[in-house]
């Protein structure tokens, strides 16, 4: 890299914001799990939680979140499951393009499928609650500290 892109890259990562995580999950025990997990790896990105898919859309049209966010959606929840949100969260041409990886227990291959058709970016079944789920936050965020996320004006942003 020469001196001009790298002052170039200083200059972007100067003016990012943290990613914000919306955890999507009605489970206490599930979201403090989360919570706990991002808590070992020092992991201090905003966190909100929406108990279903409907407070989950109330939060984004409220502007309570703004880009860049990446949300973490349990799929079996009242109200508004977690297919039903990402058919309304894909509609949206404000949060259309949101990264959204699925944190559940069901290893359904039916809800496996339907949710990489809505185009979520992982899915991660909780079953593992120990080791196996600390390593997929982890992974969670090495991702977002390694891409370039859009912000609200559609510029690259990230972490």
């Amino acid at each position: 890299m020469n001196v001009e892109q790298n002052g170039r890259q200083n200059r972007r990562q100067e003016n990012r914001r943290p990613v914000q995580l919306l955890l999507v999950e009605d489970d206490d025990v599930d979201a403090m799990a989360v919570r706990r997990a991002l808590n070992k790896h020092r992991i201090a990105n905003p966190v909100l939680r929406a108990h279903d898919g409907v407070e989950a859309l109330e939060m984004l049209h409220r502007d309570i979140t703004q880009p860049p966010v990446i949300v973490l959606l349990d799929l079996n929840m009242p109200r508004m499951n977690g297919l039903e949100f990402l058919d309304q969260l894909r509609a949206d041409p404000v949060w259309s393009s949101v990264v959204v990886f699925v944190l559940t227990t069901s290893a359904a291959e039916s809800d496996i499928d339907a949710a990489y058709r809505r185009h979520v970016a992982g899915y991660i079944v909780k079953k593992n609650a120990g080791a196996d789920f600390v390593e997929a936050i982890r992974m969670l965020e090495h991702y977002w500290c390694v891409v370039e996320l859009p912000d609200e004006n559609g510029a690259a942003t990230a972490r």
